[in-house]
């Protein structure tokens, strides 16, 4: 952006080349907005695909490839298939797989070549095949075990089961064996094995009361001196246990476990799962975020911990990290450990391009430091936060991360920060955003293989460049312009003004001073790529040129000439 003259009189030429278009600038701060941002612009981005960002263009448009009766909620691909979470069903593709899920939204991730799903309620998994329930990993809490219960404990109780196993070195005399639980459930006949195979139940009885199996006549002892030779497998429930894990909403996968939380009953508890074993939640394998109850809001991945970030609270212990630790007995460790940030996450988080991001009562905010160092937040969002703050539902937002864009989708509204193009403020760097609205409101999102899948309450959509001639309202207006000259009337050279465009339907408005904006006349440039109206304004302080369209369009620059006037006077 230029000015031909730094200092003229009466009658002199100045023009504006308005190119390199970022963003908006939402901040109302008439006097600061940059030349290259938009004080009103909506539906337009920069394609760094298609264009390579050298304008900004319309966006793409939604396209239906989906439509449901019921509601949506949740939405994945799996093996190549759509997977969807619709009323109290599951669906791959069109096939029915599932009846029982609960009316909430649903969380997918796929770990392995399985695909678990978690509705609030339900801890689920398939196959391909089948949708079951998860089936919790038996864990052996004993081994070494004597007929008289004494032995070294090995496993943790899982949560996600009530079956554990035991293991007994066998002295071939004893017929009594009391497992490490003072009593079992009864409802449960145990599973007993010797030397590796399973013996016939009328072999041996149990008195679930005192906790032991009786046997018939005594195992003999293990061909092994010393080694275990009779495995039994009993159940011992804990109330409460599986629905620790199956209440929880959040998931992140980190160092090869799953992480879980979000169960309301207890807002400030975060679970992980065993080594790659995501049906395996020791009972032991939890941390206590922060001495209150504030609840824990979303969990991130980045910068080589896992980042807990909870809501505001008075202690001000908001924003916690676990790092990989080794404890010489119990091994791979977690420990929570509070950051030096105090502002809470009210809304939700992501790691945005290796920038931990979070949404605070202030905006979108960003962790710098690792867990090496002191963690500082610097701000992100300073564009668009007096319309983004006002948003009714921005608690609720959902993040996704596009094409090098950060998607902030709030209702029928997303605000997109752009990775590729920064700006320093006040000694930080922050995003250049752009604004969309849609006619639906947008419930979620999800990339796959680069193609951004998006619902609303019983449609899935897709973005599509495809249709030329499909119909998006889009437009750009420019700063209100003094031309460097604030203290000068100006009137505009009306041969000059230059336009490099490309599309069809193309209007130009033009506002001076406080007057309203005056439609100059609707254009095409699919001939030439550039457009010359003329614009005729007289005797004004500052210009704003509105360029728009409903089918899409790109603008690449425009070259605007006026000559100065008289100094104004009161």
């Amino acid at each position: 952006m230029s000015s031909s003259l730094s200092s003229a009189s009466s009658g002199s030429l100045v023009f504006r080349n308005y190119q390199g278009f970022r963003g908006v600038d939402f901040s109302n701060r008439k006097d600061e907005v940059a030349i290259f941002r938009s004080p009103d612009a909506l539906n337009v981005w920069k394609n760094y695909k298609g264009s390579n960002g050298n304008c900004i263009e319309t966006r793409p448009e939604l396209e239906i490839i989906k439509d449901w009766k019921e509601k949506i909620y949740g939405f994945s691909i799996f093996n190549g298939n759509m997977i969807f979470h619709i009323g109290t069903k599951l669906y791959d593709e069109d096939k029915l797989i599932y009846e029982d899920m609960a009316q909430k939204d649903s969380k997918f991730f796929i770990y392995g070549k399985l695909l678990y799903i978690k509705d609030g309620v339900h801890y689920l998994v398939y196959d391909g095949e089948d949708v079951k329930e998860v089936e919790g990993y038996i864990p052996t809490t004993t081994i070494s075990k004597a007929p008289t219960g004494e032995g070294k404990m090995f496993d943790d109780v899982n949560l996600l089961t009530g079956l554990r196993k035991n293991q007994f070195c066998s002295d071939g005399e004893s017929t009594e064996y009391f497992l490490d639980v003072e009593c079992f459930d009864e409802d449960y006949v145990p599973i007993v094995s010797i030397d590796g195979e399973v013996i016939d139940k009328t072999q041996y009885t149990y008195d679930a009361t005192k906790g032991k199996i009786i046997f018939k006549e005594a195992p003999s002892k293990p061909l092994t001196d010393g080694q275990d030779n009779v495995v039994i497998q009993f159940k011992k429930v804990v109330e409460g246990y599986r629905e620790k894990i199956e209440k929880c909403t959040l998931v992140e996968v980190f160092d090869n476990r799953v992480f879980f939380s979000g169960n309301p009953e207890y807002p400030n508890l975060l679970w992980h799962c065993s080594l790659n074993l995501p049906n395996y939640c020791s009972d032991t394998d939890y941390y206590t975020e922060g001495v209150d109850d504030s609840e824990i809001k979303a969990l991130v991945a980045g910068n080589n911990a896992l980042w807990v970030m909870k809501e505001p609270s008075q202690t001000n212990t908001t924003i916690f990290y676990h790092n990989p630790t080794i404890d010489d007995e119990t091994g791979k460790i977690y420990p929570s450990t509070h950051s030096s940030i105090s502002i809470g996450c009210i809304a939700t988080a992501i790691n945005f391009n290796d920038d931990i991001c979070f949404f605070s009562d202030r905006g979108m905010e960003s962790i710098s430091g690792d867990v090496t160092t002191e963690q500082v937040i610097t701000h992100r969002s300073s564009l668009v936060d007096n319309r983004l703050l006002n948003e009714k539902d921005y608690k609720d937002m959902k993040l996704v991360e596009w094409e090098g864009y950060l998607l902030t989708i709030i209702g029928n509204k997303i605000y997109l920060a752009d990775s590729r193009s920064l700006f320093t403020n006040n000694e930080h760097y922050e995003y250049e955003w752009f604004y969309w609205e849609f006619e639906e409101f947008i419930k979620n999102a999800l990339v796959k293989n680069g193609v951004l899948y998006l619902w609303s309450d019983k449609k899935i959509y897709t973005l599509t460049n495809t249709k030329s001639d499909r119909e998006v309202n889009s437009y750009f207006t420019t700063l209100a312009d003094e031309m460097n000259y604030p203290q000068m009337w100006k009137t505009t050279n009306k041969k000059a003004t230059v336009i490099d465009v490309e599309g069809t339907k193309i209007k130009l408005q033009v506002k001076t001073d406080n007057n309203c904006f005056t439609t100059i006349g609707v254009f095409n440039s699919t001939t030439k790529g550039y457009v010359k109206p003329r614009i005729k304004a007289k005797k004004f302080k500052s210009v704003q040129l509105r360029f728009s369209s409903t089918v899409p369009f790109s603008l690449y620059s425009c070259t605007l000439e006026a000559y100065l006037g008289n100094v104004v006077k009161r």
